[in-house]
This record gives C-alpha cells, structure tokens and sequence, in this order.
C-alpha cells in the first residue's frame, strides 16, 4: 500500500475581522481553479459580505454538516465528507472554532489536521489573537480574554503563512461604511475590541508574527517548519504549580523557546511519593496545567522532592538548562508574599543558570 504524503498548510493571518483573510484566501482559490487544480470550499463565513460572496462564486463547495445540540441545528464542516471527496486542496475559514458538542473533534484545527494527514492540502484563516501563547498579551491590550485559541505549533508546521495586511485606520472606515459588520454591531465594535490603538498593537503582533514565522523557514531550507529548526544553545525550564498564573508562565516560556528555537520542559515538584500526594484540587489544577503544556508540544515531568527549590534546580543541572522561569510571588490579603520562599531558594540554588521570575499580567 502506497504511503500517503501528507498535505501542506497555508495560513492566511489577520489581527481582527474584516482585515481580509477570507478574501484572499478564495482569491487565490479561484486562481487555484483556473490553472485546472482540483479545488473545493470545506467551510467558509461570508457574515453576509457582499464582496466575500462574489468571490466564493463558481468554487466547488462541500455541503456542511447538521448536528442537533439542545434542541438546536448548528453547521459545521463536513470532514468525513471531503475526505472522501478527496480534494487537492481544501479552503477552510476560521481555524480557530470550537466545533459544536457532538463534533468527532473539539476544534476545526484538529479537522484540518485530519486532512492534511490524509495528504490534502488547506488553505485557511486565522487572527493573530487566537495564538495561545499570545493569549495574555491580547488581553492585557484589549481587556477581551479570546477563548478560542490554536496552539503555535500548528502555525509553525505551516508551509506558509501570508499576512493579510490593512491598516487600522481602514479597517475601521471599513466598519463605518458597514463593509465588516451591520452598523449596530459595528458601533458596539468600535466602542470595544475594534479601538485603534487595539488595532496598532494587534497589527504590530502579527507584523512580529509573522516576521518570525518568515525567519524560522529561512533558517530552515527543506525543513518543516519550527520542528525542523536548528538546535539552540539555550535549554528552557517552565515551573508549573497550582497556581493559575502557571498558565500564563507556560505560554511566555514556549513562546520565548519557539523564538529561540530552544526546547523547552515544563516541570512540576511533588512531595514523595508524587502527584498522587496533593490534595484533590491542588492535584487537579496540576494535572490542568500539565496538560495545557503537552498541548502546546511541551514536554512536561513531574518530580518528587521533600524541598522543591532542590528538586527544580538539581533537575535543571542534570538537563543543562540555561533558564528556569518561575512565577512571581503573589501577597495575602495580609502582605505575606505567597511562594517568596521557594523563589528566593531558587534563584540562590541556581547559580549556573538564568532565573526568570514572571510577573502576572495585567491591563495596561
């Protein structure tokens, strides 16, 4: 049986709606379908923009899916269908969604990736606010905390990725004339999310973006993607703990090792004989957060260690790392700072390693 190669991504990127991604993305299908390719819409949002609707015009579509759920019909794209239409390439909107309750996977990037590795090809579109990593980053911009969010190792194993580039100012004339949203819905838009000072700092973390995903394949001839990049100097330790601030901490260090091409462990201390010795909820949030780190493709161990500060810094030494990020101590209600002690010992411990002590992020 032959081996089925598996199919490339291209991104189209944007940094809010209405910056043309859609529009791109069945412009290059539509060229895709004149030079004969066999071309089809998986699944496309129009949000009932003329111009958007002109262009999906003569391409073959994929009927979407009907799920029942609470009594409602909702449509998702129908994977079991294109697979077996079998495509060469495959236009896919809105990477980032959450499928409806009943959906084989959670999220249309896990649909995606069920097609390329069925060897088709998919072109699709993402916002730069649905990056996990830069999930603290948006909200700390914009007060909006994105709850749909892609992890970077997907954008990174893109054979491409296009910005699709407007400036703030005529993304927002844009809404104005009603090109984006109808006016109540815009006016609410401008008022919130769509500020422009929102829109220069998100246009600014896509220009960085993609920048970075440009350069990661520079560095990388014939490679795939930031999985193929040349090995660093610099090895990363995450310290993960109850605490909710460790999600933050997880998405900093991996986007900071994905910068630096550097591995990067995420690493949790129990008391003996493990995990299994934290209380329910403590042990629960561990678990989360160790979880959230193997989804963004960081590897995790979890030691046990009567002193923690020891156990971290010992492991640390054994694996050559070169940064140990760590969170930063939070106060009580009485100005007692929670976690000082094992910050403190950490940093007096490593002496041959870089200590990073991370703040938790708040609104600017």
């Amino acid at each position: 049986m032959t081996e089925v190669s598996r199919g490339e991504l291209k991104v189209f990127l944007g940094y809010a709606a209405g910056s043309g991604k859609t529009y791109e993305m069945l412009s290059q299908g539509q060229e895709l379908l004149r030079r004969g390719v066999d071309v089809v819409i998986g699944y496309f949002e129009s949000h009932g923009r003329p111009d958007t609707i002109a262009k999906a015009e003569g391409l073959p579509v994929i009927p979407r899916r009907r799920i029942e759920y609470r009594g409602a019909t909702f449509e998702e794209m129908d994977t079991p269908a294109i697979l077996a239409r079998r495509p060469e390439v495959c236009l896919v909107d809105e990477l980032a969604h959450t499928n409806v309750p009943g959906s084989e996977r959670g999220k249309r990037w896990q649909d995606v990736e069920v097609l390329l590795e069925a060897g088709i090809n998919v072109y699709t579109t993402v916002n730069v606010q649905h990056l996990e990593s830069l999930n603290g980053q948006v909200w700390q911009i914009t007060g909006v905390r994105v709850r749909e969010t892609i992890p970077d190792w997907v954008l990174a194993n893109a054979a491409e990725v296009v910005m699709v580039d407007v400036t703030p100012r005529a993304l927002l004339n844009r809404l104005e004339r009603g090109a984006v949203y109808a006016p109540e819905k815009a006016r609410r838009a401008m008022e919130n999310f769509f500020q422009e000072s929102h829109l220069v700092a998100l246009r600014e973390l896509a220009l960085r973006q993609t920048a970075h995903e440009v350069d990661t394949r520079q560095a990388t001839p014939g490679g795939e993607g930031a999985q193929a990049a040349q090995s660093s100097s610099e090895r990363l330790l995450i310290h993960i703990t109850a605490d909710p601030s460790s999600a933050e901490l997880i998405r900093r260090g991996k986007r900071i090792a994905d910068y630096l091409r550097a591995p990067c462990v995420a690493v949790a201390v129990c008391p003996p004989p493990g995990i299994e010795s934290l209380p329910h909820a403590e042990r629960e949030a561990v678990e989360r957060h160790l979880n959230f780190a193997r989804n963004l493709h960081v590897e995790t161990r979890v030691l046990s260690g009567e002193d923690p500060a020891k156990a971290l810094v010992e492991f640390a030494g054994l694996n050559q790392i070169t940064q140990l990020f760590v969170a930063r101590p939070r106060y009580s209600r009485l100005q007692l700072p929670v976690g000082f002690n094992l910050v403190h010992r950490v940093v007096r411990l490593a002496r041959t390693m870089q200590v990073i002590v991370v703040a938790e992020r708040h609104r600017r």
